[in-house]
């Protein structure tokens, strides 16, 4: 099919990004978005996210041949009940940008058994603290995981067709069942996150009684605590809609600091090295140190002196190259050197300002 017609109901940072993906790759296909928020709409239409918008979700459903629900989990299901009382295509293909997947699947598989409608369950695993149709990036998934997890809905033809469609995004497809795909992000998303909004509950409490708290709190604490920034309100719905996952590492997680706790109550030396030479050892291994981590960036290291505008020199050089993100990594201590990582979405990025930073000055570049 040369020519399509791709219904994008949510028209905020993920479900407009994936618009301008679609058009980058398929110039003629029609993008038609809906969004409760006049401002993102009308947004969608000046930046050419969406050819026609709508504050009716029924309205444009039955001219689709592409349905993409890139709203919050609730509504998702909420929507698939709908569309399974609407009159659509034969064989529209229907799908998602849920960061659970087993609950959305239960319920397109309940709402459309008995209809001529494809389903696959999707999760693009890319983000911004940025939101709505405003910070909406053609590349924001660019080398980033973009999750599809089949059904009983799914054709043979179905995961290439939408693979094709989305093309433009410049993504790495990988498919899951999504009772797995549940259970591993559990771990790996949905419990860190939980840690993290626990640690920073723990210090506002301890900073009650002993100020510095507030202002000791960088390196590592920053680093462990970071996510914790992240938009509340979509979270009950992730933790509900993946609730034994969670709760199974929570208790997992308990009793791992119950045994460190004994260890050093014990005042054993040996287990306490062990505990954390392990936890070393783990990481290094793990796809975080490789080009497959779910974040997919491209980084830089540099060390930099503790002087005026260093900074600034550097980020003149990289003028016109796209950067995800930046920052210092420094110690709690004066020190002399600093490090300024630098992240990007691609290795030619990477690459180039490795060249021209080295090229320029004397600071030292390093990629691992």
């Amino acid at each position: 099919m040369d020519h399509k017609v791709i219904y994008v109901a949510g028209l905020g940072l993920i479900g407009s990004s994936v618009a301008l993906g679609i058009k980058r790759d398929h110039p003629d296909y029609t993008i038609l978005g809906y969004n409760r928020s006049e401002k993102s709409r009308q947004i969608a239409l000046e930046r050419g996210i969406a050819d026609e918008v709508t504050d009716d979700f029924t309205s444009f459903a039955p001219l689709a041949d592409v349905i993409i629900l890139a709203v919050p989990i609730k509504q998702t299901i909420a929507f698939i009940e709908e569309l399974s009382r609407l009159s659509l295509k034969k064989n529209v293909l229907i799908t998602d940008a849920g960061s659970t997947k087993f609950e959305i699947v239960k319920a397109a598989e309940h709402n459309f058994r008995h209809q001529p409608i494809r389903f696959v369950g999707s999760h693009p695993m890319a983000g911004s603290h940025k939101s709505g149709a405003i910070a909406a990036d053609v590349n924001l998934f660019e080398n980033a995981y973009y999750i599809l997890t089949p059904t009983s809905l799914t054709t043979e033809e179905t995961i290439e067709e939408l693979k094709g469609d989305l093309s433009g995004l410049r993504a790495r497809f990988i498919t899951i069942d999504a009772a797995e795909h549940d259970r591993v992000t559990s771990q790996i998303s949905h419990f860190p996150h939980v840690i993290a909004a626990s640690l920073m509950e723990q210090a506002g409490e301890y900073a009650k009684e002993h100020e510095m708290t507030n202002h000791f709190a960088a390196g590592g604490f920053r680093d462990m605590t970071r996510i914790a920034e992240s938009e509340a309100g979509m979270w009950a719905s992730i933790l509900l809609t993946n609730k034994e996952s969670v709760l199974d590492r929570i208790e997992d997680f308990k009793q791992r600091l119950d045994s460190v706790a004994d260890k050093i109550k014990n005042q054993d030396v040996d287990g306490i090295w062990q505990y954390f030479s392990h936890a070393k050892t783990i990481r290094q291994e793990m796809e975080i140190h490789k080009r497959g981590g779910l974040d997919s960036f491209y980084d830089i290291f540099i060390n930099i002196p503790d002087e005026e505008d260093v900074i600034l020199t550097i980020l003149e050089l990289l003028r016109g190259t796209s950067l995800v993100n930046l920052r210092i990594n420094e110690k709690n201590r004066d020190d002399i050197h600093g490090i300024l990582q630098i992240s990007f979405k691609n290795a030619k990025d990477q690459a180039h300002a490795q060249k021209v930073i080295e090229r320029h000055t004397h600071y030292k570049v390093m990629i691992q």
